[in-house]
């Protein structure tokens, strides 16, 4: 393998025999937290065998491509179509042995708010939790709102979401989603037709394992209160709904979608914990990326990072260049597209600095 580290593939692939062995061990299973630490892991390393074994088996079909084209010519052309799949999967392994992101295993916190657009903001709001939804659907993740202010007119002015995976890392898929996302189209509120334009911002957090954040109690306000629909309507007979308010940032966590007023409490805790691990990273790593340290300064229509454009059926992701006219599958949850160009676009990127 000319063009990566042999050695450090080599002990990745020992690394997987071993990951293979212990999950085929039931007393791993015993303990939840860490068969899953492991599967997560097995997973990743999987796809490094994947490109190996391609990579090998298309080197070896060269070789006997090129022996073949030394009796008869008329092998050379395949010979030279087989040769030029080496490079690009020496390429991929080589993003595949880059360093990782500590998080890309890790659950995510997902927030997403209504900005400028009014009305017409809140209900954008709504198509993207539901896009969220569907896409973590089409995944086998599970997905739970945790709390909601729903508007007037449908959608909402806020919502947070968790999504989570038992096998793989929803930070690696949905890291670059943090940002705002605008919207043209005609709006449901406007008679004369006249496309606006709004826009929803989105912020991703990775969620921390129980060991990496500590909250004290004593820094903790909690008030609790009852769940509430549209328009402030009371949806629940009991005070349920929980407010939890963290003294020395002054970062405020509400969590009212469970059943119990203990597990509102259990929930909003884990969000708050998500965001300072956030704060905390943002405060001691200044030369994280753009996309990790200012996902929304203001939820600005200028400040975009993807366009919805409706008439056209167009998404646009200004990072990358990358348009396609598939919204409405988008919408529906077929994300894959432009997350691989954002994972792509960032892999290529750290491979010119390596």
């Amino acid at each position: 393998m000319s063009s990566v580290d042999t050695a450090a593939v080599q002990a990745l692939l020992d690394q997987h025999a071993e990951l293979e062995r212990q999950l085929a061990d039931p007393r791993l299973h015993a303990d939840p937290d860490t068969a899953r630490k492991v599967g997560r892991r097995y997973g990743e390393l999987s796809r490094v065998v994947r490109i190996v074994r391609e990579l090998d088996q298309a080197r070896s079909d060269v070789e006997a491509a090129r022996e073949l084209a030394a009796e008869d010519p008329a092998f050379a052309a395949e010979a030279d179509t087989l040769a030029h799949r080496v490079p690009r999967l020496e390429t991929e392994l080589a993003q595949l042995l880059l360093p990782r992101d500590p998080h890309d295993d890790s659950d995510v916190v997902m927030e997403i708010k209504s900005g400028e657009g009014g009305a017409e903001s809140a209900l954008f709001a709504g198509d993207l939790l539901r896009m969220y939804l569907r896409y973590a659907e089409r995944h086998g993740w599970q997905a739970e709102v945790l709390d909601a202010t729903e508007a007037e007119l449908g959608g909402y002015k806020d919502v947070t979401v968790a999504v989570k995976s038992a096998q793989s890392g929803v930070w690696e898929r949905l890291k670059f989603e943090g940002g705002v996302h605008r919207v043209q189209r005609v709006p449901v509120t406007e008679s004369s037709g006249r496309i606006h334009t709004s826009a929803a911002g989105v912020l991703v957090y990775p969620e921390p394992d129980d060991v990496e954040i500590d909250v004290d109690d004593k820094d903790l306000r909690i008030d609790v209160y009852r769940s509430s629909g549209p328009g402030g309507q009371s949806v629940n007979t009991t005070d349920s709904a929980v407010r939890v308010t963290h003294l020395p940032t002054g970062v405020v966590v509400s969590c009212q979608n469970e059943k119990s007023q203990i597990q509102n409490r259990i929930r909003a805790i884990a969000v708050l914990r998500a965001r300072l691990q956030a704060l905390a990273e943002e405060k001691a790593q200044q030369e994280a990326s753009e996309q990790r340290r200012s996902q929304i300064r203001t939820v600005d229509r200028s400040e975009r990072v993807r366009t919805y454009n409706f008439p056209e059926n167009r998404i646009s992701d200004h990072r990358v260049n990358y348009k396609a006219y598939n919204l409405d599958a988008v919408l529906d949850g077929d994300l894959d597209g432009v997350l691989d160009a954002l994972v792509g676009a960032d892999r290529e990127l750290r491979l010119r600095g390596s």
